[in-house]
């Protein structure tokens, strides 16, 4: 979606809410760099939280290939303890 370095202070609310007007509730939005060298396509992840998991399924489908900034967009489901305990990188 972005490349590395190019994470702004406003990243996190503009995902959040094009999410949240698009797909429905946010329960948590969380931009992370990958503190190690990846290819630049890994390097930044972004996690959104949906309240409803039917609402994160429609942001998968809706999302999944599109192309942001010229960038195509993978969207996956990611594990939820591994996503609680915050270990985010690849």
């Amino acid at each position: 979606m972005v490349a590395p370095g190019d994470v702004d202070d406003d990243l996190n609310d503009e995902v959040r809410e094009e999410c949240e007007g698009k797909y429905g509730p946010v329960a948590q939005c969380i931009v992370f760099e990958v503190p190690f060298r990846v290819p630049p396509e890994e390097a930044v992840r972004i996690f959104v939280e949906f309240v409803h998991e039917s609402d994160a399924a429609k942001a998968m489908a809706g999302l999944n290939g599109r192309f942001f900034g010229g960038r195509k967009l993978a969207v996956t489901k990611f594990d939820k303890a591994q996503f609680d305990r915050r270990d985010l990188a690849p």
